[in-house]
């Protein structure tokens, strides 16, 4: 079994994690520089330590892209509250998809005030890709208060960035 140890801003209204420590499948324990706390990632506020086996339901990182399905989709987006929300929905088939996803974990590293979601358009999720009206792949969802509010179809990187910086500003 695998531990992982996060921490959590109290003032944050939504699952926010900052992985600091984590055991893998053998036990071995390691510390995340990468990602570890400073007085600055929290603004000098409160945090709360859990564990994950602490951790009931689906939850977020910050700085990555979490893969979502269609039973974790809609719980995920509630709990980010008034943060922007980008879903990325793909195919594992799709080349524009495979040419995107790098950049796109790129930009989860830049905007930390986002949530970035990825769902992959297979027939287990084919519910909910129907239910955002996916057409075509790749399809990028931005979401603010639970609501769809702009939508970026196809590699259109340029397009996504501003489509996220117009939702962040309003």
């Amino acid at each position: 079994m695998a531990l992982n140890l996060s921490v959590s801003p109290a003032s944050l209204p939504w699952s926010t994690k900052y992985p600091i420590a984590s055991t893998d499948s053998s036990g071995r324990f390691s510390v995340s520089s990468k990602n570890a706390i400073t007085g600055g990632s929290t603004g000098g506020k409160a945090c709360t330590v859990r564990s994950s086996l602490d951790t009931v339901g689906p939850t977020v990182t910050v700085g990555q892209v979490t893969e979502v399905n269609k039973d974790t989709f809609w719980p995920i987006v509630k709990a980010a509250g008034n943060k922007a929300v980008v879903l990325d929905m793909y195919t594992q088939w799709c080349g524009p998809c495979k040419v995107m996803a790098p950049k796109y974990q790129e930009l989860s590293e830049k905007y930390l005030d986002v949530v970035f979601l990825k769902l992959d358009c297979n027939q287990e999720n084919k519910p909910l890709a129907k239910e955002l009206g996916i057409r075509v792949v790749p399809t990028f969802k931005i979401l603010k208060d639970e609501k769809i509010v702009k939508e970026v179809t196809g590699a259109k990187f340029d397009d996504l960035v501003l489509a996220i910086d117009t939702v962040r500003s309003s």
